[in-house]
C-alpha cells in the first residue's frame, strides 16, 4: 500500500487535531468516547486506498503528455533528417505523395503486392535509387531519403496520380 506524503500529513493531523478540539469541546468527561470515534476515522483514513479513478485519469494525462513528447522528438529527427535530402526536395511534396500513395504509412502494401512502403515502390525502382530488400521493412527515414533521390532524378513521374 503506497501512502502519499500529503495522506500522512493529513493523517497525523487529523489524529493531533480532532482529539484534542474534542476534549476541549467536550471537557474531561465524555472526551475518551470522542477521542476513540476520532481515532477511529483515523485509522480509517489511514488504511483507505486512494481513489483509483483520480489517479487513472492521472496516468491518462501523464500518457498523453508523454505521447505528445515523443510525437515532437520524431517530428524534430525527421526535420533533421529532412535537411540532407538530395535535390532540394520539399517536404511538402513527400508528405503530399505518400500521403496519396499510401495514406502516409511506411509498412503499406498495394492490394497485389507489387507496391511497398510509403511511396509504393516496386522491387526494381526501389533498387535503383539503392534500397536493398523490401521498402515495406525499410525504416521510414530511408524510404524517405530513396524518394527524395527518385524525385531529385525524375521528378513527380514514377507516381503520375499522386505526383
Amino acid at each position: 500500500m503506497l501512502i502519499k506524503r500529503k495522506h500522512i500529513v493529513l493523517i497525523v493531523a487529523t489524529a493531533l487535531v480532532f482529539p484534542a478540539a474534542a476534549i476541549a469541546a467536550t471537557g474531561a468527561q465524555g472526551s475518551s468516547a470522542v477521542v476513540a470515534v476520532q481515532d477511529a476515522k483515523v485509522a480509517k483514513l489511514a488504511t483507505a486506498e486512494a481513489p483509483p479513478a483520480r489517479y487513472q485519469r492521472l496516468a491518462h494525462r501523464l500518457a498523453i503528455r508523454i505521447d505528445e513528447a515523443e510525437a515532437k522528438a520524431a517530428q524534430r529527427k525527421r526535420r533533421e533528417a529532412f535537411a540532407d535530402l538530395p535535390g532540394g526536395v520539399s517536404i511538402a511534396t513527400l508528405e503530399s505523395i505518400a500521403s496519396c500513395e499510401s495514406g502516409g504509412d511506411p509498412t503499406a502494401v498495394s492490394s497485389e503486392g507489387t507496391y511497398r512502403g510509403k511511396y509504393q515502390f516496386d522491387h526494381g525502382t526501389w533498387e535503383t535509387v539503392g534500397g536493398h530488400g523490401d521498402p515495406a521493412a525499410a525504416p521510414e527515414y530511408e524510404q524517405d531519403y530513396r524518394a527524395a533521390l527518385l524525385y531529385s532524378r525524375s521528378g513527380s513521374s514514377p507516381w503520375p496520380v499522386c505526383g
